[in-house]
């Protein structure tokens, strides 16, 4: 390990690693008081839950050999490939496109209305290539914009956009809103700092926000339901839907009910609300609480894993958190900026982009802000696929970081 903290930028790229290694450590500690309260409810079954810990140790561990890997060889050999791997995961995602709408596939089984895994074996972790394409979308990106032709006029733009709807439409249909939410604002990104023009961005999420009413259109109820779930908290929101056929149906595509809604999309919503609320400034402590004891709110191990936290260690606990998070993504950035090669820079600006939108999305989510979407706390959810992608995200920004860049003259 001592190998991979040479080279330059050694005290950022330091922080970088350990504040990644403490964010995974919460993570554990959290899903570890879930399956295992101080204080369990003989009328709840833990079993679950109760080793899910031992499960994320374990990824934990591979993901550090993903760490590893990520540093094996010069970041820009990775580019020279990234084509390949970026190719390699959209086959993945039309091959669950396929098993959804053509023919049921033995290895892409459903699991909650949604093909978004893909299972080599029973005993093995389940890959989600949606993850897998975040980390792939990015390296293929900056690569392309790393010539400054391919963005500085309107119809350049053709290309960054071409290499994100395509993997953002086989994404839509698994369906996974969280991943397709986080796709947009990163390529945002990466071309604003590329140096693409203000204007052109402008254009384009002005389109996007004309499309807006026809994609709302084509959404199913179920979707529509949870992305207006965020005004529908609202009490007098909710009584005028009732009253008004016409406003229930442009909210959630049909007649709208206050207890439907609050059995449904809004249970979740509800209640990781009140888990947040309920830790107040310190929180009840390390498992302890009645969302702990209690089985009161869904996947709190994974996408309201910081309803958990905000419910054990309360307002402290959270600003701790974010403040890592805070850390990683000024860590980031300084590698950014000290990488005068353009693939580097960007891919570092990519993966911080990615982090920073999904902590905004996934902590938003959690106290009713935005959507429900299904996007996870980067190294802290549960779950293979995001822990390892996060890891080796971690992994590159010390390869770009560590890396000399190009000069094209002597420093004086």
């Amino acid at each position: 390990m001592y190998n991979f903290l040479k080279g330059r930028l050694t005290s950022v790229r330091l922080c970088l690693l350990l504040t990644a290694l403490a964010l995974a450590a919460v993570g554990i500690a959290t899903i570890y008081s879930v399956g295992n309260p101080a204080e369990p409810s003989p009328a709840v079954e833990m079993e679950k839950v109760a080793n899910l810990w031992k499960k994320q140790l374990i990824f934990a561990v591979i993901a550090l050999m993903g760490f590893v890997a990520a540093n094996l060889v010069n970041y820009r050999k990775l580019g020279t490939i990234s084509y390949w791997i970026y190719a390699g995961i959209l086959v993945l995602l039309a091959l669950l496109v396929v098993s959804r709408y053509v023919l049921k596939l033995p290895f892409a089984p459903e699991s909650h209305n949604a093909h978004r895994w893909i299972v080599l074996h029973p005993r093995l972790p389940w890959i989600q290539p949606s993850e897998l394409c975040k980390l792939a979308y990015i390296l293929a990106l900056a690569w392309y914009l790393r010539y400054r032709s391919n963005y500085r006029n309107f119809t350049a733009l053709l290309g960054p956009f071409i290499l994100t709807l395509v993997p953002m439409v086989l994404i839509l249909v698994e369906p996974d809103l969280g991943t397709v939410m986080l796709m947009m604002p990163v390529l945002l990104t990466m071309l604003f700092v590329a140096g693409a023009k203000v204007k052109h961005l402008l254009m384009v999420v002005l389109a996007a926000l004309l499309l807006s009413p026809l994609l709302w259109s084509k959404m199913k109820p179920y979707q529509q339901t949870r992305i207006s779930s965020v005004i529908l908290q609202s009490a007098w929101i909710r009584e005028k839907a009732e009253r008004h056929p016409t406003l229930g149906r442009i909210l959630v595509g049909g007649k709208f009910s206050t207890k439907q809604w609050m059995r449904d999309e809004g249970y979740q919503l509800i209640r990781s609300k009140f888990a947040v609320a309920s830790g107040g400034m310190k929180g009840y402590g390390f498992r302890k609480g009645l969302f702990v004891k209690y089985d009161f709110l869904p996947d709190r191990d994974n996408d309201f894993i910081f309803a958990m936290i905000a419910h054990q260690w309360g307002f402290l606990g959270c600003l701790f958190v974010l403040g890592l998070y805070a850390l990683i993504v000024g860590c980031g950035l300084e590698i950014a900026a000290n990488n005068t090669d353009p693939f580097g820079r960007l891919l570092a600006v990519g993966i911080v982009a990615m982090f920073a939108v999904e902590v905004l999305v996934n902590v938003s989510m959690t106290m009713g802000l935005m959507p429900i979407t299904g996007l996870t706390l980067p190294l802290v959810s549960y779950g293979g696929s995001s822990l390892l992608v996060s890891i080796v995200c971690v992994g590159l920004l010390n390869n770009v970081g560590r890396c000399r860049p190009f000069s094209v003259a002597p420093k004086r």
